[in-house]
């Protein structure tokens, strides 16, 4: 066995200077805290964390009919497959999460899923993240918003080699607004269809 060259749990033992560091500490937290006023009193209490499904009366959620997406279509239109909504940054307003493709008249185009949102004051509906790009090659099979998170089946390709009709991929995913952006984790891993 051997033995260290510092006495065992030399960092467990206080001195005084512990205490009066912990004591100063303390002492400025409550200072400090007397001199921030308290928020102002309200009859309703504000729910903790983002709100999901149905949100406040006062804010509906962007019409995805109404936003234009960064997608070059041709001389076909853009079509809203799928939509969902819910409150995705915490702000009380709720945010739209689209399935969108070109409506091609034979095969499958990929989909681009796009988060909407808009101003304060209800303005038009705006792309403000695109969560897959239509070039990944991706078809969104479903999608939801749950706990203020965006939740996909995504299908796709393990390769170039395979045909754009028979996805060989499917992805369960997740995104989550952080840090003024949204983090992707994949729940599950990929699995073959």
């Amino acid at each position: 066995m051997q033995h260290s060259a510092v006495p065992d749990l030399a960092h467990t033992h206080t001195r005084p200077i512990h205490w009066i560091a912990t004591a100063t500490a303390v002492a400025g937290v409550v200072a400090l805290s007397s001199l921030l006023p308290p928020d102002a009193a309200t009859a309703a209490q504000a729910a903790a964390g983002p709100k999901t499904g149905a949100a406040r009366a006062e804010a509906a959620p962007p019409d995805p009919a109404a936003a234009a997406f960064p997608l070059e279509c041709g001389p076909v239109e853009a079509v809203v497959q799928k939509k969902a909504t819910g409150d995705l940054d915490g702000d009380g307003r709720p945010e739209t999460v689209a399935v969108v493709h070109c409506d091609a008249p034979m095969g499958t185009p990929p989909d681009g899923v796009y988060v909407l949102t808009r101003d304060a004051g209800g303005g038009e509906p705006r792309v403000v993240a695109t969560l897959v790009d239509p070039r990944e090659r991706r078809t969104a099979t479903g999608i939801a918003v749950r706990d203020g998170a965006v939740l996909a089946t995504l299908l796709g390709y393990s390769s170039a080699d395979v045909p754009s009709c028979c996805p060989d991929v499917t992805d369960e995913v997740k995104w989550r607004w952080k840090n003024g952006t949204f983090v992707r984790s994949d729940p599950s891993q990929a699995r073959a269809v």
